[in-house]
This record gives C-alpha cells, structure tokens and sequence, in this order.
C-alpha cells in the first residue's frame, strides 16, 4: 500500500476550487498524471457516478475506473479506483473554507494487487513519484484556480 496526504492554500472560495476539481473534463487541466478521459458523468457529481481515466506513471500507461463513494458539495468527496490486475486507489478531496480562500487537503491510497510482495515491488517502482506528482498537481490547480480560468 501506498499512501499520499499533502495539502495547499488556494485564493478562491470553495466552490470555486469545487468547480475544477470535480469536473472530469478539467482533469487534464491540473492533474500532471492524467491522460486521457475516457467517459464521465454529465450534469452535477453524485454518489455512484463512475468515470474511466487512463493515467501514467513512469511512462506506464493505465486505466482506472473510479466510483464517487462519497459527495458532500464543496467540502467533500471521495473516489474508490479499480485498476489492472485487481489494484484498488482512493483518492480523497477535502475543502476547508480559511480566511476568504481555501484549505485543499489531498489523499490518494494505492493498494498494489499480489498483497505484501506487490506493495513490496510497488515501492520499489514508483518510490516517492506519487508524492511529487501530487504536490505538482496542487501547484497546477492553484495556479489554475487563482488565474480564474
């Protein structure tokens, strides 16, 4: 298993920040890992909505299936994965209204298939990558989310 929690302060109420981030079609607007959309739910999130992705890492491609498990608009949500070979993520948004702006905490959980070897050769694969490319993300849609566009 692999595990990430970072956070940033953004200047923008947070509905705003809401409004990117959970809209899959902005995915490649601040998500460095993200590339391709493959379907997506139309209309306002809701629990249940399932959206396909294919992400990279290391110059591997691969395709996620995510569920929105849990939506609480614009404070909360969170997105249970399946990946290749029976992996599982979750990725959790966390939207705390502070001083005009808004705290974004981030978690994002992988859980390699195989059991204690597979989270053994994960590690060994992708290191501290998941941490960087979260962080990288954050500044992405900061800078995205402050620009107003």
């Amino acid at each position: 298993m692999s595990e990430v929690e970072t956070s940033i302060r953004i200047a923008a109420p947070p509905k705003d920040v809401w409004a990117v981030i959970m809209d899959p079609r902005r995915l490649k607007d601040w998500v460095t890992i993200h590339r391709r959309l493959h379907d997506s739910p139309d209309g306002p999130p809701a629990v249940g909505d399932e959206m396909v992705q294919t992400l990279c890492l290391r110059g591997a491609n691969f395709k996620v299936t995510w569920e929105l498990a849990a939506c609480d608009a614009p404070h909360h949500a969170e997105w249970k994965g399946r990946g290749p070979a029976r992996s599982k993520a979750e990725t959790e948004y966390r939207l705390t209204a502070v001083d005009g702006g808004t705290r974004f905490d981030y978690r994002n959980e992988f859980k390699a298939p195989l059991g204690p070897l597979g989270a053994v050769a994960s590690r060994a694969l992708v290191g501290g990558l998941p941490r960087r490319e979260a962080d990288a993300s954050l500044q992405r849609l900061k800078a995205l989310v402050e620009s107003g566009r």
